[in-house]
């Protein structure tokens, strides 16, 4: 089966730097990228636990043409996928005359381990705080269905139901098969770190989007009100686009500009699966989108996510461990392209508030061309403050900016990322105070329970 030969394939291409899963991915040309991605990532996840299995039950000694990186694919998908239920084409049979060595010799670890689920080994390969460690972030997509009927979903499927989160101890407690609300976000479902959800049928059908919290952020903190013209600036792959859509509540427009033809493919079918109806795709590059033109007069709205390292990514924190800081050539090139985008989208001349964010840890790629282009703004613009509670503030580098945000796996528990949230300071006189004026943003209270009996979440056909 070919989706097995291309997982190894880009396995082999991350181990020897070739590029990020991501990157190699997509480069693969393989048609369901989705579920080639999700395939490698767990099994990237479990790569240690794999190396282990595999040499303890002596699999690469038994078949020499079978190659190391197809191995580690073929017995995550035996031992802890979806144990060849697609059919596996002529690797299951090889694999069906290992099947009761291999299970021997992960029940043998886990019994060494003291564990009792396959999900506790990865527990004890890393340590409290780890990439691996930061728990699964599950946001509702409220264009389809609400927090209510999909938590009723879970508990019908036998998930335990913990309520709202008060604090990231209670993030870091859960266990097994519970699961909780965000402390701050409504539409946030909480699960353990190592819950694999991509085969879920409420993901498949777009009622829930996989998306770190931290990735979640940058829309809510722009929170364009219904009806509103928004710009996203480079939307790819398109998350951070259904989540403003939502917001949106699919009144209003959302101009969506990205230069990968591929990634704004993938994009568009994402966005029909979520139910987004008010987004305009473009292949045009943000740079050469004239603040001028009449169709984006009325975009008051920003929200600029640009390239970037990716330092800040789980992803590659876990495929590439200790790979470091980028190098600083690398860096001066990100940012520049970085600073001209942010530059480009404060010239906007009805904006009244825009979001800049990386999934980066670097100050290159952060503080720094948040200030330069404050500067450069002459007063038009100021940092405003934001999520006073957040723990962790932008590094302290210019007047104002513990107004940005960061976040880490250590301080927030989950990614790196970085957040600035850029206003006017003066409103136009085409513009009234209230139209430019943001919502303050609190945590919410967690969804009450309906009076009125409702019709209870279904599996979509």
């Amino acid at each position: 089966m070919a989706l097995y030969a291309v997982a190894a394939a880009v396995l082999a291409g991350v181990e020897s730097r070739q590029g990020s899963i991501k990157g190699l991915v997509y480069a693969s040309n393989f048609q369901n990228v989705k579920q080639l991605y999700a395939l490698v990532c767990e099994t990237q996840r479990y790569s240690a636990v794999l190396d282990t299995v595999i040499a303890s039950a002596g699999l690469l000694r038994a078949e020499k043409k079978l190659r190391p990186h197809l191995a580690k694919v073929l017995v995550y998908e035996l031992l802890l996928g979806r144990s060849f239920r697609g059919g596996g084409g002529r690797w299951k049979p090889l694999l069906d005359r290992h099947k009761a060595r291999l299970k021997a010799e992960l029940a043998r670890l886990k019994v060494h381990r003291g564990v009792s689920r396959n999900e506790d080994l990865l527990e004890v390969e890393c340590g409290p705080g780890s990439a691996s460690q930061v728990p699964r972030f599950v946001r509702v997509n409220t264009l389809k269905t609400c927090s209510d009927d999909a938590i009723d979903y879970f508990k019908r499927q036998g998930f335990s139901y913990q309520g709202q989160a008060s604090s990231l101890e209670d993030l870091r407690a859960l266990k097994g098969k519970c699961f909780i609300l965000d402390p701050l976000l409504p539409e946030l479902l909480v699960f353990p770190a190592q819950t694999d959800l991509h085969e879920h049928p409420l993901y498949q059908a777009g009622h829930l989007i996989l998306q770190d919290k931290a990735s979640c952020l940058p829309a809510m903190l722009l929170a364009p009100p219904p009806g509103s013209h928004v710009i996203d600036a480079c939307a790819a792959p398109g998350n951070k686009t259904s989540h403003l859509a939502a917001l949106l509540k699919n009144q209003g427009k959302i101009f969506a500009f990205d230069l990968d033809a591929k990634r704004l493919a993938s994009m568009a079918t994402l966005l029909a699966r979520a139910g987004v109806s008010c987004c305009q795709l473009a292949e045009e590059d943000f740079l050469a989108v004239s603040p001028s033109d009449q169709r984006y007069r009325q975009v008051q709205y920003i929200l600029l996510d640009p390239s970037c390292s990716g330092s800040g990514m789980l992803t590659r924190q876990l495929e590439e461990p200790g790979t470091g800081t980028p190098n600083k050539e690398r860096l001066r090139a990100l940012a520049g392209f970085q600073q001209r985008a942010l530059c480009h989208a404060l010239n906007f001349p009805s904006l009244q508030r825009l979001v800049y964010s990386t999934c980066s840890v670097c100050q290159e790629e952060n503080e720094d061309v948040v200030q330069e282009a404050l500067q450069q703004s002459s007063g038009t613009f100021r940092l405003a403050p934001v999520l006073p509670s957040w723990p962790h503030r932008g590094l302290n580098t210019f007047p104002g900016a513990e107004h940005c945000l960061r976040a880490s796996p250590e301080t927030t528990l989950t990614g790196g990322f970085f957040i600035a949230v850029l206003e006017r300071v003066e409103v136009p006189s085409s513009v009234s105070q209230a139209e430019a004026s943001a919502p303050e943003l609190r945590p919410s209270p967690a969804p009450k329970r309906r009076k009125r009996k409702r019709k209870a979440a279904a599996a979509p056909t």
